[in-house]
């Protein structure tokens, strides 16, 4: 258990450390153009445009990067004050792209004004938090300024210089090719991103303002090792393994997304041994060549490789020859590895259960070269009855069946999608989407229906993948039924200017501001009490509800809503809205708008329906995000 927890807080520290950097790929891509470009040695040397790269990296880059660390720590305030931070760290040390300083400064500037807004929250007069928040942040963020500036500039330059001078002794005695045996399983352990930008990109930025290109930009980045395992199971794999690698292979190379890889070393560990003496054997060849890129390669794509390489005819033989290279002695180990061991129907699917286990959370593209992500059965050959099931059935499941019924419409599919409780599935389901954290609740349920998990209820892939699969699956007697059905779904269309009742604009809430979700839960089920469509047990049975699993559905929306047992205490159905700009944590998302909702004898479920679609669309998330009335918000809702 304490290995396991040490393992999770490494991955969780490695993922917030790319975090900061992996959104501001694009800034850095610019600077690498641009210097690729313009300076003397580039392709189109221009002394006017080449005054651009200086102040890019050392002055744009690391502010990008404090500000992002700091919004990943205290929402907008904490990123204004850790780039307040981070200007400290880029001015007392000149000479230096302060990446590193920058990550320590932004979520640093971030948790400090995070620890004063919570000591002098509900303390501020009325009329004055405005006065105290722009001159807290000013405060604080100018005394970090200053000591980032004083202290903590000089010291992260200098540990850099140290570090390069390292990087310059392991090159100098040939043990460059080493660092493999720490990279390569790394990367199967997901700290890809924390070891490439958050240890590798920092180091190397430096060199290349100095030298024009650095080695290290490659090191995590080459493709070959990940290339030669999948030519491997291409060609001596055998089952779902062999079938997937060819797709896995191009979004791997082309794409540059190491990740979906991973699956296929896990399914024969001593697959491990071929990407380590890969990407050795690719270290070597760069080393040999004088290869190197001008900026971080992100994602790891051969395209984004040729993008970045400095405009040198020999640098760009170094850098193919490199990928070439650890293609080649990947693919050749891997082989012998395939043919020498035991030759069973290897399981990709089960190789990517164990992954996303190892990672802590699921993979957005190994699912799309496997068989299925969850399922317990075979896909049914034909399909009636599509359930999407929660734990009382009227608040996630019905907008999950609300969207994915208008996608099944617009497919022109003959099939039934309704919600309910997982307690109540009906016997004849053959498709139940759940929640990931109650798919187990539902499999006991109903063991022999084939079992989809979502993440993201407003807009997850698994109801477009669902949709492929039976419109490849439908029979000739279903597509006969369609123009029937689409005739009765025509009385079906949601129209919520009828429904007056349930959404009143007395019961929609502007501007609100909570520390957590149970208080912003709490407000919302009040609403609900005080305007007369629930008891006052109500309210604790959300809070219940959310610990069961979490009610926020995606694009910045909540939907929390009582368990099955509490709709005793609904008296009848309605609404509340409560729009929080700033946001408040639901689990680590940020929900802004905030759909109460009790409902009584399904006659909810028609607005709830459009509500789902109109939140689908993140831009009609934001329109009502950045209303600024009741009224605002409701036009909005009966508009779409």
């Amino acid at each position: 258990m304490a290995q396991s927890n040490i393992k999770v807080a490494v991955q969780k520290f490695g993922n917030f450390l790319s975090s900061m950097v992996l959104p501001n790929i694009g800034a850095f891509i610019a600077w690498g153009l641009i210097t690729a470009l313009f300076i003397p040695t580039g392709f189109f040397p221009n002394e006017h445009l080449a005054q651009l790269v200086g102040p890019m990296v050392t002055y744009l880059l690391p502010l990008l990067i404090g500000y992002t660390g700091g919004k990943l720590v205290h929402d907008q305030r904490g990123g204004v004050v850790g780039a307040i931070a981070t200007m400290g760290v880029i001015v007392g040390a000149p000479d230096t792209p302060m990446f590193m300083g920058a990550m320590i400064m932004g979520p640093l500037g971030a948790y400090v004004i995070k620890k004063f807004d919570q000591a002098i929250d509900g303390k501020i007069r009325s009329g004055f938090e405005m006065l105290v928040n722009n001159f807290s942040a000013g405060i604080l963020g100018g005394i970090l300024a200053i000591l980032a500036f004083l202290g903590v500039g000089p010291m992260v330059e200098g540990f850099t210089k140290l570090l390069v001078v390292g990087v310059d002794w392991l090159i100098g005695v040939g043990l460059l090719p080493l660092t493999s045996i720490l990279i390569e399983p790394a990367k199967i352990l997901f700290l890809n991103n924390a070891i490439n930008h958050g240890v590798l990109s920092p180091i190397g930025l430096d060199q290349a303002q100095e030298t024009g290109k650095s080695i290290l930009f490659l090191l995590e980045a080459n493709p070959g090792p990940g290339l030669g395992v999948l030519l491997a199971f291409m060609l001596f794999g055998k089952g779902s393994a062999k079938q997937s690698a060819p797709g896995a292979g191009i979004i791997h190379f082309f794409g540059g997304i190491h990740e979906i890889y991973f699956p296929y070393v896990l399914m024969k560990p001593m697959l491990i041994i071929s990407v380590i003496l890969g990407g050795m054997s690719g270290i070597f060849t760069l080393v040999l060549l004088g290869g190197g890129l001008g900026a971080p390669a992100s994602p790891g794509s051969i395209l984004a490789i040729s993008a970045v390489t400095p405009p040198d005819g020999m640098v760009y033989v170094a850098n193919f020859a490199a990928v070439l290279v650890a293609t080649a002695v990947s693919f050749i180990v891997s082989a012998l590895v395939l043919k020498t061991g035991k030759q069973t129907d290897e399981n990709i699917n089960e190789a990517t259960k164990k992954m996303e286990q190892m990672k802590g959370k699921k993979s957005s593209v190994a699912g799309n070269v496997t068989e299925e992500a969850v399922n317990n059965g075979e896909f049914p050959q034909e399909v009636n009855k599509i359930i999407f099931a929660c734990d009382a059935g009227m608040g996630s499941s019905a907008m999950g069946a609300s969207l994915l019924k208008k996608k099944v419409k617009e497919a022109d599919l003959d099939v039934a999608v309704t919600n309910t409780a997982i307690s109540n599935i009906p016997a004849d389901t053959d498709i139940v989407i759940t929640q990931e954290e109650l798919t187990p609740r539902a499999k006991n349920k109903m063991p022999n229906a084939y079992h989809i998990s979502v993440d993201n209820f407003l807009s997850s892939p698994e109801y477009d993948q669902l949709i492929a699969r039976l419109q490849n699956d439908i029979t000739e007697e279903q597509a006969e039924l369609v123009q029937e059905s689409e005739e009765d779904a025509v009385d079906a269309e949601p129209n919520m200017d009828e429904d007056d009742d349930l959404l009143l604009e007395e019961n929609i809430f502007i501007g609100k501001e909570f520390s957590t979700k149970e208080e912003a839960i709490r407000f919302a089920g009040e609403a609900l009490v005080k305007a007369g469509y629930v008891q006052d047990s109500y309210v604790d049975a959300m809070v219940e509800r959310e610990e069961i699993t979490s009610t926020y559905m995606g694009n910045n929306v909540a939907i929390p809503h009582g368990t099955e047992e509490a709709k005793k205490a609904v008296i009848k159905s309605g609404f509340t809205v409560v729009q929080v700009p700033d946001g408040v944590d639901f689990n680590g998302e940020q929900a802004k708008m905030i759909f109460g909702i009790a409902g009584k004898d399904g006659t909810h479920l028609e607005i709830l329906s459009g509500i789902a679609v109109i939140c689908s669309e993140q831009e009609n998330v934001d329109q009502m995000i950045e209303a600024k009335s009741a009224k605002e918000i409701k036009g909005i809702i009966n508009s779409k």
